[in-house]
């Protein structure tokens, strides 16, 4: 059965014609047989539907069979040897912030560069260590070493507390438990069970929220968040790095508040500095940060960036092996890094229950920066992404890896603008990045003995330069937007001086409150009438508009729900300069005390009658007001709640003789409102009470009080 309902729409003469708007049928869809029939289609397994999940799984299959050689070659092996060669360096310092030896960094960027390349559907992002993810993940490794009585500052003896050296002759070993077999492990063994089995249950999260279709979960986390937190957790890791970057060895001080300890430490510390890793830190930083402020200054001359990092790396290796800084002046060195792997091992699954829970913003972050990455990369060069396929692609990238002594990984922004300005075109460069870490795994690992620890943090250190730089920003943000400028401030306050995981919840949980406090206390406006013209504004920002007497327009720019109702009418009221209910009793108060003192005076009943009348007249005249028009173009919906307030607004004003018309509602407001009664019965009195525009609202209004007018005479 169709709707109809009545519409006013103002002729060129202007008087009102009644419209006929024929609503399409709505035909409504039993939602049990919908879900039925989409279950029904997502178990029912065909060849035809078997191959294409299969394809959709591996989008590899898809897309490297009409590899085009002749254009894509040649940029995707320059983009993954620089890569390659920018990933060694890179992988070799983070395996600082997770708290675990070089060769398990660059396990990590092997065999994650391999599996994204089968998985993942985007073109150009650069998967693999992530400075963000190696704090998270060294911070977890740490409180677990500490918790298991390693010294986290001895790297030597690395003492085992409820041991004693007399009772055990290695008391650098913990009983744990793989599999059905009890082993000793000592405090490398332990921190990479650890850290394996945290990234194995993160990446078991990512999966799961594939497979129940939770990618747009990332919407949630909003950009001046996420770059808040980034931030934060930058102030973080380049603490962290400041014992290296002196030389001083100072207690580890993981969990809430690390920050402001460590700064505590390396001041009360500070005298103890070696004057040898000083020099270098302050040669090494200006040599990075030169190159990098050059290559940014000619990055459009430059088309290949110059591997800064690795000339750095072999430079000072080779200066810290012939002038043997190690033995001299007591300078710490990366030792020894084996090469080849070490066999395959099943994450300590005993261990999972003691980092479930920290594995839950691992998996989140991870997941959103490689979502964020991958959308904005598909966005620039036009093609598309599927969230969760990407979710896929990153859970089993950190599933499998954790089987060979690998941790956590994500996209990286930093190596992916590399890929792209050095001519990616395909996942093919991460094959060509993976196999310049096989190289140097296999081969070159060992060369990297004499690499001073605080190259490596001086590596870290100019890396988050980018972050870093959005306090520069900050001044901008707030003019443009002070709420996403709060909420970029109290995520970095809260991931710098808390914890990383603390300041990810709080940073969420208080961008979720802004949204909510934009809505429950939107903006409102009372609009006046451009000159010459039908349209209308706010008469607080605009000069030179025209109020229109006994009306009042009101603007409410957001949904009318539960949480916002009560403002809603407060605003009305303080809008219209008039709240009905206290109208009505004041009313009655005034013709109360009329009465009393024509009794008094014993007028006669004609006369009091006569009286009463002119005083009740006297206070609506003095309102100055008969109508109020809402202007619904901002609501966007209304719940039960909202229609509640807009019926109780309608029927108190009518009881003081004030009309409350709507204006530029949409389609479900004006069906919400039928719905619940608001125009009578079967929408009686819709042509009366909404109107497609503000101008046929007021020249509705104009026409009301000009025949009442004539009534009255």
């Amino acid at each position: 059965m169709k709707n109809e309902s009545e519409e006013n729409h103002m002729d060129e003469h202007g008087s009102y014609n009644q419209i006929q708007l024929q609503r399409r049928t709505n035909n409504t869809v039993n939602v049990w047989k919908s879900l039925k029939s989409k279950v029904k289609k997502k178990c029912t397994c065909t060849s035809k539907s078997a191959k294409k999940t299969f394809i959709d799984f591996f989008p590899v299959i898809r897309w490297l069979p009409k590899y085009d050689f002749k254009e894509n070659t040649w940029g995707d092996i320059m983009s993954g040897l620089i890569i390659g060669i920018i990933l060694v360096p890179q992988a070799i310092a983070y395996s600082l912030l997770a708290g675990l030896k070089p060769i398990y960094s660059l396990y990590t960027s092997f065999f994650a560069n391999l599996i994204y390349f089968i998985m993942g559907t985007s073109r150009h992002v650069s998967v693999g260590i992530f400075s963000l993810l190696s704090l998270m993940v060294g911070q977890v490794v740490d409180r677990e070493v500490l918790l298991a009585g390693f010294d986290l500052d001895d790297e030597d003896s690395h003492k085992f507390n409820s041991l004693n050296a007399s009772d055990v002759m290695d008391v650098s070993s913990v009983n744990i438990s793989l599999g059905l077999v009890d082993i000793e492990c000592g405090k490398e063994c332990y921190a990479i069970s650890i850290a394996a089995a945290l990234t194995f249950i993160a990446g078991v999260y990512q999966v799961l929220m594939g497979i129940f279709r939770l990618g747009f979960l990332s919407v949630y986390l909003s950009e001046p968040m996420l770059d808040g937190f980034a931030t934060g957790a930058s102030l973080t890791i380049l603490t962290a790095q400041v014992k290296y970057l002196l030389g001083i060895k100072i207690p580890r001080s993981p969990g809430v508040g690390m920050l402001v300890t460590t700064w505590i430490n390396i001041f009360t510390n500070i005298h103890h500095a070696n004057i040898c890793d000083v020099v270098t830190s302050a040669i090494c930083i200006s040599v990075l940060v030169a190159a990098k402020e050059l290559g940014d200054r000619y990055k459009d001359k430059i088309k290949i960036p110059l591997p800064t990092e690795l000339i750095v790396i072999v430079v000072a290796t080779l200066v810290s092996h012939y002038c043997n800084l190690n033995e001299v002046y007591g300078s710490s060195v990366s030792g020894e890094i084996p090469t080849g792997f070490i066999p395959p091992k099943v994450p300590n699954f005993g261990l999972i229950g003691k980092i479930a829970v920290d594995a839950i913003p691992l998996a989140v972050v991870s997941f959103a920066f490689t979502i964020s990455l991958s959308e904005m990369f598909a966005k620039k060069y036009a093609y598309t992404v599927k969230a969760n396929q990407e979710m896929f692609a990153i859970g089993f990238c950190n599933i499998i890896p954790s089987f060979f002594h690998c941790f956590a990984t994500s996209a990286a922004l930093a190596k992916t603008l590399v890929k792209t300005s050095t001519g990616c075109k395909t996942q093919v460069s991460s094959v060509v990045s993976a196999i310049v870490v096989l190289l140097v795994l296999l081969f070159f690992a060992p060369l990297f003995y004499s690499l001073q620890k605080c190259v490596l943090a001086c590596i870290i250190i100019v890396s988050l330069r980018g972050a870093l730089r959005k306090f520069k920003d900050l001044p901008a943000q707030w003019r443009l937007n002070k709420i996403d400028a709060v909420i970029w401030s109290v995520t970095v306050a809260s991931s710098a001086l808390v914890s990383t995981e603390i300041g990810l919840m709080v940073g969420v949980v208080f961008s979720m409150v802004c949204v909510v406090a934009r809505t429950q206390l939107p903006r409102v406006s009372m609009l006046s009438h451009i000159q010459n013209t039908s349209f209308y504004e706010e008469g607080d920002k605009y000069e030179n508009l025209c109020p229109i007497p006994k009306i009042k327009i009101f603007r409410f720019e957001s949904p009318l729900y539960y949480a916002n109702k009560g403002y809603f009418l407060q605003s009305v009221y303080k809008m219209a300069g008039m709240d009905p209910a206290l109208e009505i009793i004041r009313r009655k108060k005034m013709e109360k005390k009329g009465k009393k003192q024509l009794k008094r005076k014993q007028v006669d009943t004609t006369k009091e009658m006569d009286q009463g009348e002119t005083s009740i007249q006297l206070v609506h005249k003095q309102d100055n007001i008969q109508t109020i028009i809402l202007d619904c173009s901002s609501i966007a919906f209304l719940d039960t709640s909202g229609i509640s307030a807009m019926k109780g607004l309608l029927k108190d004003y009518q009881e003081v003789q004030v009309s409350v018309l709507l204006a530029c509602c949409n389609t479900s407001v004006i069906d919400s409102l039928s719905r619940g009664g608001y125009f009578g019965k079967e929408n009686k009195d819709m042509h009366k009470l909404v109107f497609h525009t503000v101008h046929d609202a007021v020249q509705f209004a104009r026409q009301k009080e000009c025949s009442m007018t004539d009534s009255t005479v």
